[in-house]
């Protein structure tokens, strides 16, 4: 009996010393792959940074072309808080366009939150007369082949895509009431079978016309 505890009292320091080199290993191992993980990201977020700012400059001159103006978009811009009558559950920013210093439009993104599959996300140039340059879908998960029209990419008619019918309208439609489908009494076009998703764009265009 004494001989077995005489043996264990040796043995209970070497298990000790193992379990306390492992954890030292552990440690390094979590110490060096933070490290490298903290590089990493240092090194590749001016080029994800970079890569999200190009996207952004890409909606917005789908919008606006780049000729309309003439600062730093990206940079003259302001951030707005969630927004009720924008849709937008989150912080966005507006967009301010000028052409040799004088304001030609401003650019915002706004949401539909009653699309057939979901919400739909907008962007949209808003000149400085109040007409509306133009709107573009941004994401959305309208049925493919029916409701999807309402992005341009998706639409079938390539020459004259439905969302383009919005170029041009004055802000005294969405104030008149008059910015809504046919269907609804308005003055916007709607596909057969697929009204839920125009009605959708239609009305959060005019509210964020309106706001």
């Amino acid at each position: 009996m004494s001989e077995d505890l005489h043996v264990e009292a040796h043995r209970e320091p070497g298990v000790l010393r193992v379990s306390a080199r492992t954890a030292v290993v552990l440690l390094l191992f979590v110490v060096i792959f933070t490290a490298l993980m903290a590089a990493t990201y240092q090194a590749t977020k001016p080029l994800l940074d970079a890569s999200a700012q190009a996207e952004k400059l890409r909606l917005i001159n789908e919008v606006l072309p780049a000729g309309a103006y003439d600062n730093d978009l990206l940079a003259d811009a302001v951030e707005l808080p969630p927004l009720r009558a924008l849709g937008t559950g989150e912080a966005t920013k507006l967009y301010r366009a000028r052409k040799d210093g004088k304001p030609v439009a401003l650019v915002l993104e706004a949401a539909a939150p009653d699309g057939y599959s979901g919400r739909i996300g907008l962007i949209l140039a808003v000149q400085a007369d109040g007409a509306l340059a133009a709107v573009r879908v941004t994401a959305h998960k309208e049925t493919p082949g029916l409701g999807d029209y309402i992005d341009p990419k998706k639409d079938k008619n390539k020459k004259r895509p439905w969302i383009t019918q919005f170029n041009g309208l004055g802000h005294d439609l969405a104030l008149g009431g008059r910015m809504k489908v046919k269907k609804d009494g308005g003055a916007i076009d709607q596909m057969t079978g697929a009204t839920i998703s125009a009605r959708a764009v239609t009305n959060a265009t005019a509210r964020a016309l309106v706001w």
